[in-house]
C-alpha cells in the first residue's frame, strides 16, 4: 500500500509527515528537499504508519507546502490528450512526436496558496495534469517499460499547469508563458507508490473545477504518449535527478479554444505581434470567455475510481499581481 506523504509548515517550521484521516503523523527528521526525504527519509515514513505513538497536528490547521522542492527540473509534456489537441486547433489524434517543454522551479506553490495573475496576462488559463516524481537519478539513455517503471517513478502528485496564452502562443514562449512565480500548484499529497501499485497509474480520474462549474474531467488511461515510453525518450536528451517533476498533459476542457486556422494565425512568427496578440484576445474574450479572472476559486483532484489512490484536493484563488519596487 502507498502512503500520502504531506510537506507542511508548523509553528515556522518545515515538516514532513505521513497522512491518516485528516491527521498529520509528524517525521521525526527534518529533510530539506523532496530529493533528501527520498534518499533519507522513506524508510522512518514506512515505519510511522505502525507507530501509534508517533506526534500528530491537524491537517487543517498547519500551511500545506509543495511536496515538490527546489531545485528540482521540470518537464512538461504537450497536448497529450486528443481531447486538448482538437480545442487547440490540432489533428486530435496521437501526433508523430512526443512535444516536450520545460518550466522554472520557481513556478511550484502550495495547493492552497494563491495563483497571481501578472499584470501583462490576458488569457490566464488552467491544466490539470498528474506530476510523476522520480525516484532515481538517471545519467544515460535507458529503457523504461511499464515492468520497470517503479524503477524509475517514486510517486504522484497533482499538479495545475497554469498557463498564460497570450504569451505562450503569440510570443511563441512555452517556457515563458508557463512559467510565472505560482504558476505550478503542487500537491497536497505526494503519494508514494509500492511497487504493486505503479501500474494503477494508467487509471486515474482527474477532475477541475473554477467556481464550481466542471471544466476539465478525464482518465489518465487517454494519454497519447505513456509515461514509461516518456521517460525513455527524455532519458535520451537529459538528465534527472531524485525529485524531480514530469507533468504528463492535461485534457480537453481549459478555457483556450482555437480553431486551426486561428491557431495558425497567432504562432505565425513572420507576423507582427501586436496583430497576433489582438487577434487572439479578441477571439478567446467572444468565445465565451472561460479564463481566469481575479477571486475565481480553482478545485481539481485526481483518485482512482476506487479511491485507493488520492492525490488530494487542491483549492486556489485567483489574484491579481503587484510589482515589488525597490526604494
Amino acid at each position: 500500500m502507498g502512503i500520502q506523504v504531506v510537506r507542511f509548515e508548523n509553528n515556522n517550521t518545515e515538516q514532513w509527515g505521513v497522512l491518516e484521516g485528516k491527521r498529520i503523523k509528524v517525521l521525526k527528521e527534518n529533510y530539506s528537499t523532496l530529493e533528501d526525504f527520498l534518499q533519507n527519509g522513506q524508510e522512518e515514513a514506512r515505519k510511522l504508519l505502525e507507530d501509534s505513538s508517533a506526534e500528530t497536528v491537524s491537517f487543517d490547521e498547519v500551511n500545506v507546502l509543495s511536496p515538490v522542492t527546489k531545485p528540482a527540473r521540470i518537464v512538461c509534456q504537450g497536448a497529450n490528450y486528443s481531447s486538448h489537441r482538437a480545442e487547440s486547433g490540432m489533428e486530435a489524434n496521437r501526433p508523430p512526436f512526443n512535444l516536450i517543454f520545460s518550466k522554472a522551479d520557481s513556478t511550484l506553490t502550495g495547493a492552497y496558496s494563491e495563483i497571481i495573475r501578472p499584470s501583462n496576462v490576458e488569457l490566464l488559463d488552467y491544466e490539470i495534469e498528474l506530476g510523476l516524481v522520480l525516484g532515481t537519478n538517471i545519467s544515460e539513455a535507458v529503457e523504461v517499460t511499464d515492468d520497470n517503471l517503479h524503477e524509475y517513478i517514486a510517486g504522484i502528485v497533482l499538479t495545475n499547469d497554469v498557463s498564460a496564452r497570450d504569451v505562450q502562443l503569440v510570443e511563441g514562449q512555452w517556457l515563458k508563458g508557463k512559467s510565472y512565480r505560482t504558476f505550478c500548484p503542487t500537491g497536497p499529497i505526494f503519494y508514494l507508490l509500492d511497487k504493486e501499485e505503479v501500474s494503477l497509474i494508467h487509471d486515474l480520474e482527474l477532475n477541475l473545477w473554477v467556481n464550481d462549474e466542471l471544466r476539465q474531467s478525464a482518465n489518465t488511461d487517454q494519454l497519447l504518449y505513456k509515461p514509461a515510453e516518456t521517460l525513455t525518450e527524455l532519458s535520451q536528451i537529459m538528465d534527472f535527478s531524485k525529485g524531480d517533476l514530469v507533468l504528463s498533459g492535461t485534457t480537453g476542457g481549459v478555457a483556450m479554444n482555437l480553431t486551426p486556422d486561428l491557431l495558425k494565425q497567432v504562432t505565425d512568427i513572420t507576423q507582427p505581434a501586436e496583430s497576433k496578440h489582438q487577434a487572439l484576445v479578441e477571439n478567446q474574450l467572444r468565445s465565451g470567455n472561460k479564463y481566469l479572472k481575479d477571486g475565481d476559486v480553482v478545485r481539481a483532484s485526481i483518485k482512482s475510481k476506487d479511491g485507493k489512490i488520492d492525490l488530494g484536493e487542491q483549492r486556489n484563488v485567483v489574484a491579481s499581481h503587484t510589482l515589488v519596487t525597490a526604494d
